[in-house]
Parts: structure tokens; C-alpha cells; sequence
């Protein structure tokens, strides 16, 4: 019988998918000895957009949860997800600061770290896949899957080998935007595990409605391991949903290793979960919608509402589908990077800029120029000197790994936040969100932190 594993997401992407990562730690204790016990391959619960929603809208100590997790499961992998050089944030950090982190998070509790880099650049993967495997991890990286005149098979293949090389564990085909059409995955998942011996998870988003289908032809081509999400917080932008996809792979002859039962018990418990998000306003029921214009546009589902969000705000939704159609021009005049964090925010708000102001690349962000200066990585594709000067002008291009240009960075935050913090986890806090995490702790060491300071009147009678 042909086996498969599941990595359930339902802790970390499917509610930040559906719930933009709202979920407070109190939700996730009740029902981790459930999930410990149904079977899966890992939990995905920590990173992404986690660390910082911990922070900034929730009053948790993004650490304490890992370690809470960490306490009551026992059997189950814990998986987390990073950005390479970017860490959970959204620029550059040194290596020092990366190698502190690493060892932190498997310190912590971390079982598997799944790195990728925004452009797919292995440079910026390197110093995460030695440290976490040196810390005694397993790193899987993922390549960030998009499609272009470049992102071929024979691309994905190639890059995989290189990652191997380099020491990955296994490696992750990560669809971020649902468009890993099945026939495509087939192909893709084949030539991977006849190129190299480790094994290929697939991670997808249920966005274009194509997901299951891409998920049976996925596993009849090798698949090692796919990412669901339990049907409660299921579907749309987030994963398929574990228990569907997991009986229909049963029936086609797949031993998966999961227990139907606890799966029910899981989804009981998080249903009434998900209906409080639904009637509270967070559980938006758009992000239910499937939306085919993900497969013509190539945009993540994500990317396509917060489109949607900042022209109505500004009364120009009806230049939306102008928006969406120059967002692949943009992508080809930049060199074809994946829609992906943090690139999927900068190639929308150009493409938002190249529209509003009816002159392609009059306005250009900060970060676009930094993007073609090289300072996030080397494009997939090179970007024309005509793009490169009407964005740049004369500045030089940089061509090694952008990294190698900072100096160690760890000392001056430990300096900067010394008032505050009692740990190195509360200094790579405040080093990943120096605002927030210097509020957080601040108001945890000073309860009179962020009090406002009354002014007292005094009046002297001198009569």
C-alpha cells in the first residue's frame, strides 16, 4: 500500500489564511492532545505571521506559546515556517542575528524548520539550513512556486538539486497561491524524486479550487507528505480539508496514518471556534470564495483582496481589473519574481502606483528600488537595463548575497532593548519588531509603561 503523510496547518497557515493569524494561544491548548494524537506527519504552528500577530494584537509572548506547545505534545513534530535571510520579518538580518534565532526556535521546540526565500535565491537559505541542522533540526526547504516564462520544470528541478547540495533535509513544493495545476504537479513531483533521495512535501492553497484534484496527482506521482487543514478552518485561502482529502486518498489506496475519529473530535472542537471568529467579524466570508482569476492572474488570494481593499478605500475600485492585469507586466519588468512575501506586497503596490498615476513607474516605492539594486537577492530573471535605469537610475547593482554587506547586528540590539529584555528570545523579539516587542516588554517589566503622565496643577496663594 502506498503511504502519504499529513502536516496539519490548522494552528498556523489555515487560520492565518482565514483569520489573518487572530487565534490566541487559549484556543490552540484544549485540543493539542487530540491533534498529537491523529495520526499526523507534523503540526505546523509557529512562524509566518504568527510571531508577529503574538505581539502586536494579542498580548502573547510569541516564545511562551511555542513552549506551552511544545509541552503538551509529545509524538507529533512541530513545524515552523521562516524566510530565510528575512526571518519572520520583511527585511534583510545578519547572519548572527538568523543563527541566534534558528537555534532559539529548535531550543525552544521547535522539530522542523521550512525556510524559503521570496526570489528563490539558495544564497539566502544557506546560513538557516546549516544552523538549524547543526542545532540538531530537520530543515526542509521549499521553493516558492510560481509560474513564468522561466519557472519551468526543468527550473523547479534544478533548484531542488541545489538546495539538496546544500543540505536540506527535504524539500517543500510551496503553491502560495493555489496555482500548481494537477497535471503540472504530477510532473513536477516525479522529476523531483527521480533527481534527489530526500523526501518532497506539497503545500497548496484551496484558492483557485483546484487543490484537491492537484493533491491526488501530487501523491499518485511520490509525494511524501501534503499540508491540509482541519474542515474548520478549511478551504478558500486556506488548505483543503484534512478529513475529506484524506478519506478519499484512503479509498484510492493510500495509507495515511490517520485517525478518522480523533480528526472528528478535532473538528468539533474547532467548529464552534471557527463561528465565533464568523460572527465576531474576523472570519470574513470572502475569504471562502473560490476565485478562479488566481490561475489567469497568477496572484495569491491574499494579494487579490488586499488589491480590492486598498482601491475601494481610496473610491477607485473600478480600476481593479486594470490593477490585476498589470500586476503580470510589472512581475516580467522585474524579472519574474514569486508572489510571495514580502515581493507579493511590493509588485502590488507598483502595480497600484503604474495605474492610479496613468504613468507606468512615474511613482516607485523605496522598496522596489532596493529590490532592483539587489538588495533582496538576484532576480530569477535579469531585468532589462531600460526597467533597471527608469527604476534606478545610475545606482550600481549589487551581486553578492545581500547579507554579506552587514556587519553583525546582535550586540546593538541586545544594547538597544537592554532595559527590557531578560532573555535572548525577548532581544530576537525586539529584533524582528523593535516597535511592538519594545511595548510588549516594556509594559510586561513597568506596569506604569505606557500610562499617561497627569500633570498636577499646583496654585500658590501668595495673598
Amino acid at each position: 500500500m502506498k503511504k502519504i503523510q499529513f502536516t496539519e496547518t490548522v494552528l498556523r497557515d489555515g487560520q492565518q489564511s482565514l483569520i489573518a493569524t487572530r487565534m490566541p494561544t487559549s484556543d490552540m491548548m484544549p485540543i493539542l492532545q487530540t491533534l498529537d494524537q491523529a495520526g499526523y506527519h507534523a503540526l505546523e504552528m509557529w512562524g509566518g505571521a504568527t510571531f508577529d500577530s503574538c505581539i502586536r494584537f494579542l498580548e502573547e509572548d510569541p516564545w511562551e506559546r511555542l513552549r506551552n506547545i511544545r509541552a503538551k505534545v509529545k509524538n507529533t513534530k512541530l513545524q515552523m515556517l521562516l524566510r530565510g535571510q528575512n526571518l519572520l520579518g520583511y527585511k534583510n538580518y545578519s547572519d548572527d542575528v538568523v543563527r541566534a534565532f534558528v537555534e532559539k526556535s529548535i531550543e525552544n521546540g521547535i522539530d522542523i524548520i521550512r525556510v524559503f526565500d521570496a526570489l528563490n535565491d539558495v544564497r539566502n537559505l544557506t546560513t538557516s539550513i546549516l544552523t538549524a541542522k547543526e542545532a540538531g533540526g530537520h530543515c526542509q526547504t521549499a521553493i516558492s512556486y510560481t509560474t513564468s516564462d522561466i519557472h519551468t520544470i526543468d527550473y523547479f528541478v534544478k533548484l531542488s538539486k541545489e538546495m539538496a547540495q546544500v543540505g536540506a533535509d527535504s524539500i517543500c513544493i510551496k503553491d502560495m497561491a493555489g496555482v500548481l495545476t494537477p497535471y503540472t504537479g504530477f510532473e513536477l513531483v516525479s522529476r523531483i524524486k527521480d533527481s534527489i533521495d530526500i523526501p518532497v512535501e506539497v503545500h497548496t492553497h484551496a484558492t483557485s479550487g483546484i487543490s484537491e484534484m492537484t493533491y491526488l496527482k501530487v501523491a499518485e506521482a511520490g509525494a511524501d507528505i501534503i499540508d491540509t487543514a482541519i474542515s474548520s478552518f478549511a478551504g478558500g485561502t486556506s488548505q483543503p480539508a484534512t478529513e475529506s482529502v484524506a478519506i478519499a486518498l484512503e479509498e484510492l489506496g493510500f495509507e495515511t496514518g490517520l485517525n478518522m475519529n480523533k480528526l472528528s473530535e478535532i473538528a468539533d472542537y474547532f467548529n464552534p471556534i471557527r463561528d465565533r471568529y464568523r460572527a465576531e467579524g474576523i472570519l470574513n466570508p470572502k475569504v471562502k470564495d473560490i476565485e478562479p482569476r488566481t490561475l489567469i492572474y497568477q496572484v495569491p488570494g491574499g494579494m487579490l483582496s488586499n488589491l480590492l481593499s486598498q482601491l475601494t478605500e481610496q473610491g477607485l475600485q473600478d480600476k481593479y481589473e486594470e490593477v490585476l492585469a498589470e500586476v503580470p507586466k510589472v512581475r516580467r519588468d522585474l524579472g519574474f519574481p514569486p508572489l510571495v512575501t514580502p515581493l507579493s506586497q511590493m509588485v502590488g503596490t507598483q502595480s497600484l502606483m503604474n495605474v492610479i498615476s496613468g504613468e507606468r513607474y512615474k511613482l516607485i516605492p523605496n522598496e522596489i528600488k532596493e529590490y532592483v539594486k539587489g538588495m533582496y537577492g538576484k532576480p530569477p530573471a535579469p531585468i532589462s537595463e531600460e526597467i533597471q535605469k527608469k527604476i534606478i537610475g545610475d545606482e550600481e547593482t549589487i551581486t553578492t548575497r545581500p547579507a554579506d554587506l552587514l556587519e553583525p547586528q546582535l550586540p546593538q540590539f541586545k544594547k538597544e532593548i537592554a532595559k527590557y529584555a531578560k532573555t535572548e528570545e525577548d532581544v530576537l523579539m525586539y529584533a524582528l519588531f523593535p516597535k511592538q516587542a519594545k511595548d510588549f516588554l516594556g509594559r510586561r517589566e513597568d506596569r506604569f509603561y505606557d500610562v499617561p503622565i497627569q500633570k498636577i496643577n499646583v496654585s500658590i496663594d501668595i495673598n
